[in-house]
C-alpha cells in the first residue's frame, strides 16, 4: 500500500480530519447528511442520547442513538464543492488508517442520505410533498475531475437528456448516477420518485433572473419536459448528483430524500417550509431505525 502525503490527507491538531473534524470513532455507519448547518440540531433532538459533537466552519457533526440505531447527522453546507469535501473525509475516516496513513485492506460501506429541500420541476408535485432521488443528473461539472463508470441505462439517460436539452457546449458535460435500491426501497409511500437535477448555483444555474441576463433561458422547460421510457426529472438543487456520482465511486450506499418547498412550474412556495422539513426528518428517522 501507498503512503498518503501529510499535504493530501490532513489532520487537525487533535488528529481529526481537517475540515470535519472527526475521528472515525466519531462517526456511524449510517449517516444523515443536511445542508443547513442548523438542521443538525433539528434532527438530532430526537435521538435518544448524543455520544458527540463536533464542529469546524460549516460542517457540524452529532452522533448518537436513536433507539438502538447509532445515527450521525453531518452538516455539508451548500453545493457540490461541499460534497465533494465532506464524501470524501466521511470515506476516509472508515478506509483510511490514520496511523499508516494507507487504504485498508478491508473496506467498508456507509449508508448515506441526503435529507434536504428542493424545488420541484413537475405540475403534479405541490409543494410540501417529498421526493426520493432515483438518479442524480449533474449539471455541475464536479464528477468530470473524477473517473466516473457509468452503467448501460445511465449511459442512455444521459444521452438523451444532453441531446434534448441542448446544452452541449455551453457546460460541463453532464453526468447521472443511481440511488442504492437498498434504501430506496424503504422510501416509497409517501414519495414521488423520479431523477433529482443538481445546479452549480441557486439563480442563474437554475433558471432564475433577477438583474442579469442567463444564456439558457429555456432550462426550465427542457428540465421538466424530458423523459426517457418511465424516467422524468422531478426536481432540482445544489447536492445530490455529488453524493450519488462520490458514493458509487467509493463504495457506499446513498439516497437523497428532499422535502419539496418551491415547485418552479407552478412559480409557488411554500408558507410551511419549515414543517415539511419537520415532517421528512421525522418519515426519515422512523424508517432508518427500523433499517
Amino acid at each position: 500500500m501507498n503512503r498518503i502525503a501529510e499535504s493530501e490527507l490532513i489532520f487537525n491538531e487533535r488528529g481529526a480530519i481537517y475540515h470535519l473534524n472527526l475521528l472515525p470513532e466519531e462517526i456511524a455507519e449510517t449517516v444523515l447528511l443536511v445542508g443547513d448547518p442548523d438542521r443538525v440540531q433539528q434532527i438530532s433532538k430526537h435521538f435518544d442520547s448524543i455520544e458527540f459533537q463536533l464542529q469546524h466552519r460549516e460542517f457540524i457533526t452529532h452522533t448518537g442513538y436513536l433507539g438502538k440505531k447509532r445515527i450521525s447527522v453531518t452538516s455539508t453546507g451548500i453545493g457540490t464543492d461541499n460534497i465533494d469535501i465532506t464524501l470524501n473525509e466521511l470515506d476516509a475516516l472508515v478506509n483510511i488508517d490514520f496511523e499508516s496513513r494507507e487504504i485498508k485492506s478491508n473496506l467498508k460501506s456507509l449508508n448515506l442520505i441526503r435529507v434536504g429541500t428542493s424545488g420541484a420541476l413537475q405540475d403534479d408535485i405541490p409543494v410540501d410533498s417529498f421526493v426520493a432521488s432515483t438518479h442524480g443528473l449533474g449539471i455541475d461539472n464536479l464528477l468530470n475531475f473524477y473517473r466516473l463508470n457509468q452503467n448501460e441505462e445511465e449511459k442512455q439517460l444521459l444521452h438523451s437528456f444532453v441531446t434534448f436539452a441542448q446544452l452541449q457546449g455551453s457546460i460541463g458535460y453532464p453526468y447521472i448516477s443511481g440511488a442504492s435500491s437498498s434504501l430506496l426501497k424503504y422510501f416509497v409511500n409517501d414519495f414521488h420518485q423520479g431523477i433529482t437535477a443538481t445546479c452549480p448555483g441557486f439563480y442563474g444555474p437554475q433558471g432564475r433572473i433577477l438583474r442579469m441576463g442567463i444564456s439558457n433561458p429555456e432550462l426550465i422547460n427542457r428540465l421538466s419536459h424530458f423523459r426517457f421510457g418511465p424516467h422524468r426529472i422531478t426536481n432540482f438543487e445544489m447536492e445530490t448528483s455529488a453524493i450519488y456520482g462520490l458514493s458509487k465511486l467509493l463504495g457506499h450506499n446513498c439516497l437523497s430524500l428532499n422535502a419539496v418547498i418551491a415547485n418552479r412550474v407552478r412559480k409557488e412556495f411554500s408558507k410551511n417550509g419549515k414543517e415539511t422539513v419537520e415532517k421528512l426528518i421525522q418519515k426519515v428517522l422512523e424508517t432508518i431505525s427500523n433499517i
